[in-house]
């Protein structure tokens, strides 16, 4: 009996083996933390494997553009898989927001920021760093919440551009910056600051960030692929998502 029982194990498991895939995953970099949560609940749960690749969600369109073998697009923002779309790189229906992200202007410093916008206006600052608004979403929004404070000529000259939002955080993580617009996300978990002082920019100031993922036409026919845009619309992954401030 324990020889048939250790048989039959061993078939499942090898079962299980054979029926395991790997998913491509462009991922914007704003989603790197709640990603990899996700990722490690999903792999316990199907056994397939995520294989992530971070970046501006402009960088990741354009290896898409150029025959990445990505499967599954997180992109940081609406427009982007909607581009993606209508040329043909995306399977028809599968758009979905998976994510509404949050702006935050934050300092590595305990106190400099006292959550309000006052620091950011007094301009005493050297550096404020921002993500490229070319190529990261999140780097447009902070670009549109200086123009609407009236603040994008004065700060001008001090601003660092980071090629990502993970760029920025680190900018001002190292004190190459003394504060500057991150996600929300980066510095948020469970409700509470990780380190640190900001202010939470208000919604109202800039275009709302709607994070959109789509399937590509590359993971069309990867179980895995399919499997991981469904997780990612289950309550497990909403859980993880709003823990990081994120609506959804």
């Amino acid at each position: 009996m324990q020889a048939r029982i250790a048989a039959l194990f061993a078939a499942l498991v090898f079962s299980s083996q054979v029926l395991a895939e790997q998913v491509q995953v462009a991922v914007a970099a704003n989603f790197t933390a709640p990603l990899q949560a996700i990722a490690a609940e999903f792999e316990k749960d199907t056994g397939h494997t995520v294989v992530a690749s971070f970046g501006a969600t402009g960088q990741l369109y354009a290896q898409i553009q150029h025959g990445a073998p990505f499967e599954v697009f997180l992109s940081a923002d609406a427009s982007t898989p909607a581009k993606l779309h209508s040329e043909g790189l995306g399977v028809k229906g599968s758009r979905f927001t998976y994510a509404v992200g949050n702006l935050v202007l934050w300092s590595a410093t305990p106190g400099y920021l006292d959550g309000s916008d006052a620091v950011l206006k007094a301009n005493q600052y050297r550096h404020l760093a921002l993500a490229n608004p070319k190529a990261a979403p999140y780097g447009l929004a902070a670009s549109e919440v200086l123009e609407k404070l009236g603040l994008s000529e004065a700060v001008q000259g001090k601003l660092v551009e980071g090629q990502s939002i993970s760029q920025t955080y680190q900018f001002i993580a190292t004190g190459n910056a003394e504060l500057g617009f991150v996600a929300l996300s980066q510095v948020y978990k469970d409700g509470q600051l990780n380190g640190g002082s900001a202010w939470r920019v208000p919604a109202e100031l800039h275009t709302p960030i709607k994070q959109d993922g789509l399937l590509l036409k590359k993971g069309v026919h990867n179980p895995a692929a399919v499997a991981f845009i469904e997780y990612l619309k289950g309550a497990k992954a909403t859980a993880i998502i709003r823990s990081y401030g994120y609506q959804r």
